[in-house]
């Protein structure tokens, strides 16, 4: 029996090949289901790797892209920073600029003539025997002692020690500083005496009885002839009165802050020889003064 049904399937399974075989010859169906069925199997496993392929190639891009973005990025920010560097360069020329132009602008007084000079060092402070700036002009220059230094705002000092090429201003806050000045409107003389750094001036010799109201102007009055005349000076910022005292309490802030100073003006008077005023043609406070500031 077995072989028989071994026998038998076989013949069944041969008839139905040809059967199956001639009926697909006829109508080509299991023709087009093989092709689409292993396009579909193919295209299931190949999907997912062009899919993956896509993606991580999208990835690639977009970061290349992003390194080199960041590197222009960078690349822009070194540009930034120089930018600022040149504008904060140009900023400091202009100022400088404006500065010099102020000091082309100032017209000194008839019979002197201007030197410009750079400042090249400050001794200011409680540590300082004195309070004083070093310029870059000296006797090369045509600088003596006793040379006005003023800026376009006002008195500055005076030359105290000239050398061969650069030169020590005695600065107008200095206690040793004593300058003649008066009143711009009210014309009254008085001497202004420096109170050190931070502190005000101390306006000297100033009568009871004579008014100088407190913002007033005070410019060189041209006494002693150290100063040309008419040069600002300081402004009045208190007046007080004593009746212990026959003079007036006034104090003032002097026009320049030394500081800031960068640039100034040396006045120097066109004959080579400057003439001493007599000491006896001085009032008795004005030879005290004069002799204390020298």
């Amino acid at each position: 029996m077995r072989p028989q049904r071994a026998v038998f399937v076989v013949l069944f399974a041969l008839v139905a090949y040809v059967s199956l075989y001639t009926w697909n010859w006829k109508t080509g169906v299991l023709d087009r289901i093989v092709v689409v069925s292993g396009l579909e199997f193919v295209g299931g496993i190949l999907a997912p790797g062009k899919w993956a392929q896509h993606h991580v190639t999208d990835f690639w891009t977009r970061y290349v892209d992003l390194v080199g973005v960041r590197q222009e990025n960078d690349a822009l920010l070194v540009q930034v920073d120089d930018f600022r560097l040149q504008m904060a360069s140009l900023q400091q020329k202009a100022a400088q600029a404006d500065r010099l132009l102020g000091l082309l602008d100032f017209s000194p007084p008839v019979h002197w003539k201007k030197v410009g000079a750079r400042v090249v060092g400050h001794r200011l402070g409680p540590n300082a025997v004195l309070e004083t700036i070093l310029v870059d002009k000296g006797t090369a220059s045509g600088v003596v002692r006793d040379s006005s230094v003023v800026s376009p705002l006002g008195v500055v000092g005076w030359i105290h020690r000239p050398g061969l090429h650069f030169s020590t201003v005695l600065l107008l806050i200095d206690p040793n500083s004593h300058v003649p000045v008066m009143g711009a409107q009210s014309r009254i003389p008085a001497i202004v005496v420096g109170q050190g750094p931070r502190n005000p001036l101390q306006v000297n010799y100033v009568p009871l009885n004579d008014v100088l109201p407190e913002g007033e102007l005070l410019i060189t009055s041209g006494l002693g002839g150290m100063f040309p005349k008419g040069l600002p000076v300081a402004r009045v910022t208190s007046v007080q009165r004593s009746a212990l005292s026959l003079f007036q309490d006034i104090r003032a802030d002097p026009l320049v802050v030394p500081n800031t100073l960068e640039e100034l003006l040396i006045l120097l008077p066109y004959n080579s020889t400057r003439e001493a005023v007599s000491v006896n043609a001085l009032p008795p406070e004005l030879v005290r003064t004069e002799e204390g500031g020298r």
